[in-house]
């Protein structure tokens, strides 16, 4: 987030006051911030369980239904991490084959951040799944 500020600070103190330049590539390395920013954003959500999600039903008392809605959860999750995954490959080599307009920047720099996250969102929430079944295999017996 602290570099998202330089080129953002840059625009504003060069079209405000006329101090410095106006510097047009601080407009797109500022995107190209963002959209990392997003994704990595993304990636700490899902294995902080910060994610958003919707919850149709109320919250489960029963073990078994709260690992039945985690697992939905989870699943939709993975789901979506395989798509951007898979088809975050074919988008990062498209974006390869292009330059950003002011920068002549690689545009795959960018574009790889979408397979990355999906990747990462299908590890951790395969990951937070696991956790989830062994929480409810190793839970205690209400009758002891």
């Amino acid at each position: 987030m602290g570099l998202l500020a330089v080129p953002v600070a840059m625009q504003v103190v060069s079209r405000y006051t006329g101090l410095i330049p106006t510097y047009l590539w601080t407009e797109e390395l500022a995107t190209f911030l963002f959209v990392w920013i997003v994704m990595i954003g993304s990636i700490v959500a899902v294995w902080d369980r910060t994610h958003f999600d919707v919850r149709i039903t109320r919250d489960a008392s029963s073990p078994i239904m709260t690992l039945v809605q985690n697992g939905i959860v989870n699943l939709a999750i993975m789901l979506f991490g395989a798509i951007f995954l898979y088809y975050g490959i074919e988008y990062t080599e498209f974006g390869g084959n292009q330059r950003s307009v002011m920068m002549r920047a690689n545009l795959a720099i960018t574009h790889i951040s979408v397979p990355i996250a999906g990747g990462l969102w299908l590890v951790l929430a395969s990951y937070r799944l696991s956790e989830d079944v062994v929480k409810f295999l190793n839970r205690k017996n209400p009758q002891t």
